[in-house]
């Protein structure tokens, strides 16, 4: 097939889209962008709330200055900077656990490889949102962006978000733009980020290109729901751009390479670093697991651990209850090992590796020099299930026929993946095993296609279960050890719950082996870990006790969600203990079992017992012999009449747990009021919405 040369391609783009006009039919099709997952606020921290004037050296060694981090943007207006660069399209992103990031990023690499069309992925931070007006019409902008929480944008939006969602007399008229949500409806506001966006952008005259995408990550289809659109995406090209699509063919964006010349000390072993300053979050440092113990009892099959963390080598560190504690996982050896013996890179594997961008609006991922065993075992996720698009991306690199046909069978359908992943929790170096056998290397394999479609490592966020009045240098946190039931015989492991799982027997002395036969490099990089140590930061969450200890509580919580709620109770049982007048609280508890997972029992009873009626823990048990399931919504049911009171002397609720239960509770309380208040469903849900926005009503939920 002939294909048109990149000059020409940009020359083509310009002339069609110069051509679509608010008046076409396109002006009726909708586009927007949505969200997930979860984020924080708290008391500003003076430490904490100021950019970093240095964040740009992050990932870079003095000596590789030149190819550790990508060129950082001469301008902060997005239409120079595509004009500098030369580029025809910019992929925005608003993403909070990288999944935003990560489609971003590949978006431009394929539409560079099927299209020559010269694109590139921009972090909505990183420039000034009123310059988004300037991009010419001969030029496209696309967004994927991200709603968690109570339909928040995620925290590199921020601003983007406040200018999108105010644009009443700012003309768009010459703007071109697509957008994809990723949200999870199981979320109230659902999507909410892309359908405001998309309101603001098609009233302020902006022409979308096509209909908007959205993705639900309760249903688990984020993936397909991105690749359904994004050939949605690809036929405009084809159709109304006039595009010619040429075999998409891996075409590196960075350049990996190795410098022997390097001295042990130049080099990333495996310290976590961050990409940027994020305002609410502490510096990342080693911290010392001072106590670990097993909250489970009798149960032989799951885990569930509290671990006591020592900040007092941080000073300058400060946590809040109802603050989050980020951990930073390390990938097990098995994973690790396994991939270096897929891809033939045991003998090099300590061999100083270096990285450069070839292109000067991509940067480089992950820090550089470093190595490969530190590469797989700190910088990226090699344990997360295979994507199928990953799966079809990896065909060219086949070291077999019958590899490449085990490839392909497995990426021509939709339904068939899905029902394979519901049986077989499937990593990169499981999949290369399967296809071509443990024996079998993969040598095709470039080194830059593995840090460019491999996701980075993220820390994972966990509600700190301690006050910070009651314990200001120990920060307490509680970890119920994932493993995701599947159909087949393996589960999905969490990946920084086994990791603590091991690390707790490790500092127990306990020699039994990980339920899931996982080892781990416990002293960490250089040793930076010995002792029992993990890295780790704070960060501030918006999940916070009212300023008036009078003020009551009505508490909702299942399984590991009632971590923050052990802080609160401990904090206003101290100030009672001080003379200080407290509120009635209302704990609503919902596990398994009464003898198995009921978490802090003894703990929460000894509480209950010390309030002298200021407490009282309601329970509600899912699997008990015997007896009807009892969930938390039903145990509020149950007590409706004293929620609705509680409610009328104006207590805050709280929700901690999945979002799903959230959800049912949301509903529960919702129509208790408005019966009680003989309500219309409206009137419940206006009342709700105006709890939340006036923070009478906070939820930290997740999944």
């Amino acid at each position: 097939m002939n294909t048109l040369s990149r000059e020409a391609t940009l020359d083509a783009v310009g002339q069609v889209l110069g051509r679509i006009g608010p008046t076409s039919y396109l002006d009726t099709l909708a586009l927007t962008t949505v969200g997930l997952v979860s984020g924080a606020y708290v008391l500003v921290d003076q430490l904490w709330g100021k950019p970093d004037p240095h964040n740009y050296i992050f990932y870079e060694r003095p000596q590789q200055a030149d190819g550790a981090v990508a060129a950082n943007a001469t301008t902060r207006n997005i239409a120079e900077r595509m004009e500098e660069l030369g580029k025809q399209a910019v992929v925005f992103w608003g993403s909070q656990s990288g999944t935003g990031e990560a489609f971003a990023s590949r978006l431009v690499r394929e539409l560079g490889q099927r299209f020559r069309l010269e694109a590139m992925a921009a972090d909505l931070s990183d420039f000034d949102p009123e310059t988004i007006a300037l991009i010419p019409t001969s030029k496209v902008a696309i967004f994927i962006l991200s709603t968690y929480g109570e339909g928040d944008p995620s925290d590199n939006a921020a601003q983007f978000w406040e200018w999108a969602t105010k644009l009443k007399e700012t003309p768009l008229q010459q703007l071109k733009y697509a957008a994809f949500g990723l949200g999870n409806s199981n979320y109230q506001y659902y999507n909410r980020v892309v359908d405001l966006v998309d309101e603001s952008l098609t009233r302020a005259g902006a022409s979308m290109l096509l209909p908007v995408g959205r993705a639900d990550d309760a249903l688990g289809a984020t993936e397909e729901d991105f690749l359904t659109w994004k050939n949605e995406l690809y036929n405009f090209c084809r159709l109304e751009l006039h595009l010619e699509e040429q075999a998409a063919k891996y075409e590196p964006a960075i350049e990996a390479y190795h410098d022997e010349s390097l001295d042990i000390i130049d080099l990333f072993h495996g310290e976590p670093v961050s990409h940027k300053t994020v305002n609410g979050e502490s510096s990342i440092g080693a911290v010392k697991i001072l106590r670990s113990y097993e909250l489970f009892n009798n149960s032989t099959t799951r885990n569930c651990l509290h671990m006591d963390v020592d900040l007092s080598e941080h000073p300058e560190w400060t946590y809040k209850t109802g603050d989050h504690l980020a951990i930073w996982p390390v990938n097990p050896d098995q994973e690790v090992e396994r991939l270096i013996r897929a891809f033939g890179l045991t003998e090099s594997r300590d061999t100083p590796l270096c990285f450069r961008s070839l292109d000067s609006a991509v940067s480089i991922p992950v820090p550089s020099p470093t190595t490969i065993t530190a590469l797989f075992r700190y910088y990226v996720e090699i344990c997360a299930a295979v994507s199928r698009e990953t799966v079809a991306s990896l065909l060219e690199f086949a070291p077999s026929e019958s590899a490449k046909k085990f490839l392909a069978d497995l990426y021509g359908s939709k339904e068939a993946y899905s029902a394979f992943l519901a049986r077989e929790h499937v990593t990169l170096g499981k999949l290369l095993e399967m296809a071509a056998g443990p024996d079998q290397v993969w040598s095709k394999v470039p080194l830059s296609y593995l840090v460019e479609t491999m996701p980075r490592t993220r820390p994972r966020y966990y509600s700190v279960s301690s006050s910070s009045v009651l314990s200001p240098r120990v920060a307490a946190v509680t970890a119920l050890v994932s493993n995701t039931e599947l159909s087949g015989e393996t589960p999905i492991p969490g990946l920084t719950t086994n990791y603590l799982l091991a690390l707790s027997d490790s500092l127990n002395k306990d020699t039994r082996a990980h339920p899931q036969g996982f080892s781990y490099e416990l002293e960490g990089p250089s040793k930076a870990l010995e002792g029992a140590k993990i890295f780790a930061q704070l960060r501030r969450s918006t999940f916070k006790l009212p300023t008036l200890a009078s003020t009551p509580l009505i508490m909702a919580a299942a399984g590991t969600g009632i971590a923050p709620f052990r802080a609160f109770i401990a904090e206003r049982l101290r100030l009672k203990a001080m003379g200080r007048k407290i509120g009635e609280m209302v704990l609503f508890f919902g596990c398994r079992h009464t003898d198995e997972d009921y978490i802090y029992q003894a703990e929460l009873e000894q509480m209950e017992k010390d309030s002298e009626g200021k407490l009282r823990i309601v329970t509600a048990f899912s699997r008990v012999s015997g007896q009807k399931k009892k969930y938390v919504q039903d145990k509020m049911q149950d007590l409706g009449s004293d929620v609705s009171r509680l409610l009328a002397e104006d207590a805050t609720l709280y929700i901690c747990g999945r979002a799903s239960m959230a959800r049912e509770i949301g509903k529960t309380v919702s129509a208790l009021v408005g019966k009680d208040k003989e309500w219309t469903q409206s009137q419940a849900q206006d009342w709700a919405a105006s709890m939340k926005r006036g923070r009478k009503w906070q939820e930290d939920v997740w999944g």
